[in-house]
């Protein structure tokens, strides 16, 4: 695959920026057009430093498509990342317009808030421990489009892993021993998925330290205060016309949103 020209790259840039501002992402996939892993992230970037100019500020990462058979499915070879922006960022019990968002899509996920910068030559499981502030149960939203041919790792990528904003549950201190762990969707007082037993830290945690060896190859670091997504069990799940979306974890607390 031919990597896409300077030009190209800003042409694109600037239609995913237009569309995803307009409530209609991903528009450049409905050509079917075939993009790289290297140029999805290219592109993702330049959207990046549009965003950056207009005044936004970057407060973190997502992990994305953690299991195996994610990453198959998306013909990805590990898992997706993408930025998490400041103005995107809602506390717990937001009210919040689905005009908004395009096929609004929710994962049930815990988010870590960090201490210090991480030093990727110094990063392992217990330096990620002593270096987490607040552990946080979330609502990842996400635009869940996509218009091109599959498998849609590159288009996930392009459009910033369809990330669209999290709600924030009250924080939990980091310095949690092992201990097990519910962790629910709920819609509208429905149970929608649900996963048990799961372990911290070693279920939650076991990304990170690939994420910042990730950012390392492109001379970033993750820094004191970013928050971090660390990743879903499950795909996300349309709301449709449901209203009150809850996550809630037996160790970590509960965090809700209600769509309008």
């Amino acid at each position: 695959m031919v990597e896409l020209s300077q030009f190209q790259l800003d042409v694109y840039a600037h239609k995913i920026l237009d569309d995803y501002d307009a409530k209609i992402p991903s528009g450049i996939f409905k050509d079917k057009i075939s993009i790289s892993i290297e140029d999805a992230f290219r592109i993702q970037q330049a959207v990046t430093n549009l965003r950056k100019q207009r005044g936004e500020e970057v407060i973190g990462y997502k992990i994305g498509c953690i299991s195996k058979d994610t990453q198959f499915k998306m013909g990805l070879t590990k898992p997706a990342w993408g930025r998490l922006w400041k103005n995107e960022l809602y506390s717990d019990g937001i009210t919040l317009e689905r005009i908004n968002y395009s096929n609004p899509a929710i994962e049930a996920e815990f988010g870590i808030i960090l201490n210090r910068d991480l030093k990727p030559e110094s990063v392992n499981l217990d330096y990620i421990l002593d270096s987490i502030e607040t552990i946080h149960p979330v609502i990842e939203i996400h635009n869940l489009v996509f218009n091109g041919n599959p498998p849609f790792g590159a288009e996930l990528l392009t459009n910033n892993a369809i990330h669209a904003g999290v709600v924030i549950g009250k924080p939990t201190k980091g310095n949690v021993n092992s201990k097990l762990t519910d962790l629910k969707l709920i819609f509208d007082k429905e149970i929608i998925d649900t996963w048990s037993d799961k372990k911290w830290p070693y279920d939650m945690l076991s990304e990170v330290e690939w994420l910042v060896k990730e950012q390392d190859k492109i001379g970033n670091i993750l820094k004191k205060g970013n928050l971090i997504l660390t990743g879903a069990y499950g795909l996300p799940i349309a709301i449709n016309d449901n209203k009150l979306i809850q996550v809630t974890s037996s160790l970590f607390g509960n965090v809700s949103a209600v769509f309008k």
